[in-house]
């Protein structure tokens, strides 16, 4: 373990009694799992006048909106180990589907559906999170329009480590959904055809039948679905928990963290309520806001996308802290991606972001 070391003024405890007049920055390493000290300015790090160069905070206004073709998945960010996509859908999957590229994982911002797989059927609602191992053929049937963000990675989704917290820490294991053994609905027609994605490309095989036929499984490689709303977050009156302690899924070289209500932590302790400043060098980072009052941001609706990358600070927008001192919870939800490698905007991204979201910290 590197030693500590330490000068001029600081606090205790970090991230608790910051002196009057000046402004904490977190400089960590490995997305907050690794090395990290705090450094005390005199001014806030986003008070910038400028930015000139590709390293400005960028914002999606809400995106299922008509700029999104419906019925496919859009990708706005992407790179070597994860392609990120928003997809509105208003009808059911034409075909089945088959991803030999990538695991999959979707957010259900909104809807209601059913999946059907080759294990068998896993409804969804609100808040879902559905994670479809690669190479396992499924279709989307939509009762209820459905905004999905999607997740495509390189490797499998798992879980955290649970360290000293236990076994039963960030949601129970009974709050995993599998599916039950079921045949596919759809037995009336001539021909199924399934949707291949091999090396960004499809190929379409075709049955004379449902190719959901299975009539048992068993294994540890299976879909999952787990509900936001039953993830139980890490908390600390004394103290503001890092992103790291809300990490819900771990894939190789990104993390998918989910934050949800919560107490917040002890003004009297002098413990700061807001996300703190922070240089996290190592990794980008993508926010989903799906539900609540984002008070940490200006001007953030349900369905807007922040991605911050790495090199620049990053933190509250001035007004939150103010807000903050009056609230005792929060009430918001948000689905964070944190990259290990730098993520690259699409030209959709590029076309409908917010131009000016960097100047919001002005």
């Amino acid at each position: 373990m590197e030693s500590f070391k330490s000068s001029g003024k600081f606090t205790k405890q970090a991230h608790v009694k910051i002196p009057n007049g000046l402004y904490e920055e977190e400089h960590g390493r490995k997305g907050f799992f690794g090395r990290v000290s705090q450094i005390y300015h005199e001014n806030p790090p986003v008070n910038w006048t400028d930015i000139d160069g590709e390293l400005k905070p960028q914002c999606l206004p809400p995106v299922f909106d008509d700029k999104l073709k419906k019925n496919n998945f859009m990708p706005i960010l992407e790179n070597n180990d994860c392609i990120i996509s928003v997809g509105h859908y208003v009808d059911s999957f034409k075909h089945f589907f088959r991803n030999a590229d990538f695991d999959e994982l979707f957010f259900i911002h909104d809807g209601e559906g059913r999946i059907e797989t080759t294990y068998g059927h896993l409804d969804y609602v609100k808040g879902d999170y559905i994670n479809i191992p690669r190479g396992t053929t499924y279709k989307f049937f939509i009762n209820n329009p459905s905004k999905i963000l999607r997740v495509e990675s390189a490797s499998e989704f798992e879980e955290p480590s649970r360290g000293i917290l236990g076994p039963n820490a960030l949601y129970d294991q009974t709050a995993i959904v599998t599916p039950e053994v079921a045949k596919g609905s759809e037995q009336d027609k001539s021909e199924y055809k399934v949707e291949i994605k091999r090396l960004g490309k499809i190929t379409t095989v075709t049955y004379p039948f449902n190719p959901l036929d299975s009539a048992g499984w068993k294994g540890s490689l299976y879909p999952k679905k787990l509900s936001i709303y039953d993830y139980c977050p890490i908390m600390s009156h004394r103290y503001h928990i890092p992103p790291s302690g809300h990490t819900t899924f771990v894939a190789q070289n990104f993390v998918i963290c989910s934050f949800v209500e919560r107490p917040l932590e002890d003004s009297k302790h002098g413990v700061l309520k807001v996300p703190f400043y922070h240089s996290n060098i190592d990794y980008d980072e993508v926010l989903f806001y799906h539900q609540g009052n984002f008070f940490s941001r200006d001007n953030i609706d349900a369905g807007a996308i922040t991605f911050h990358p790495q090199g620049i600070h990053h933190g509250p927008h001035p007004k939150a802290f103010e807000a903050g001192d009056e609230k005792l919870y929060t009430d918001e939800y948000a689905v964070m991606i944190d990259t290990r490698y730098p993520l690259k905007p699409t030209k959709w991204f590029t076309e409908t972001e917010v131009k000016d979201y960097w100047k919001s910290w002005m």
